[in-house]
């Protein structure tokens, strides 16, 4: 994988190849001071991975990925903790705070390698596993939260409720496009309402209606409409 690392600081940029140095899959194809330098090598060395520092002279690193037509992934390296939220708006793998632990730097590393041998979905995005986090705003609450530990998601007009723990936040997302990133052996599409973390289903119940009903662990119960409850037997048969 073809890393790029971008920051103004010279001994910066020489600390994160030092710490990089145990991972051969990571190929740093070259550094940018600024990101008017950024900017040119994107272009010309196609990374897959930034290391991203946030606040350089000039335009800063929010800036540089609103330029990109297409943005590699974004791995964001700063001093400044103030920006975590904002940079997951940006689609960031992770945030490392400076100076970077070796630990939370090799965490980094496993997700983009995990990440690069996950499969895709039909516009290139990659598909979201169990053990992915995904980060959840709801007015001024937010959320880091593992996919495993959602029980379902479920649409509510041109929103969705996501439920994990006690919490439901509310998302301007479709749950179509919700869907589109799940991984398929961890989450099921029910009906037009709701998609289940199968993980959480306790027992499984047949409907008047001549579908399905999953009873989850908690007590909610969803149920799967006729049309698709032949999908799910089918996937889960041996």
């Amino acid at each position: 994988m073809k890393a790029l690392i971008i920051d103004d600081e010279r001994l910066a940029r020489v600390e994160l190849r030092r710490l990089l140095s145990p991972y051969p899959e990571i190929n740093i194809v070259g550094e940018a001071v600024n990101t008017e330098d950024a900017l040119e090598k994107i272009r010309t060395l196609e990374p897959d991975l930034l290391f991203l520092d946030i606040q350089m002279p000039g335009m800063g690193g929010f800036e540089l990925l609103e330029k990109l037509d297409h943005a590699p992934e974004v791995i964001f390296t700063t001093a400044y903790d103030e920006f975590a939220l904002k940079a997951f708006d940006y689609n960031a793998l992770d945030y490392l705070l400076k100076p970077i632990l070796p630990r939370r730097l090799e965490s980094a590393v496993k997700k983009v390698l995990d990440r690069k041998g996950s499969p895709h979905n039909a516009t290139g995005q990659p598909v979201l596993g169990a053990e992915d986090r995904i980060f959840v705003k709801d007015g001024d609450k937010c959320w880091f939260v593992k996919l495993s530990d959602i029980k379902f998601f479920e649409s509510e007009g041109n929103y969705v409720r996501i439920h994990f723990d006690h919490f439901k936040p509310l998302v301007l997302k479709s749950l179509n496009s919700i869907d589109e990133r799940l991984d398929p052996r961890s989450f099921f599409r029910a009906n037009r309402s709701f998609i289940v973390n199968l993980k959480w289903i306790e027992t499984i119940e047949t409907s008047i209606s001549g579908g399905l009903i999953v009873v989850l662990r908690g007590g909610a119960k969803i149920e799967i409409s006729r049309r698709r409850s032949l999908k799910f037997r089918e996937m889960l048969s041996l």
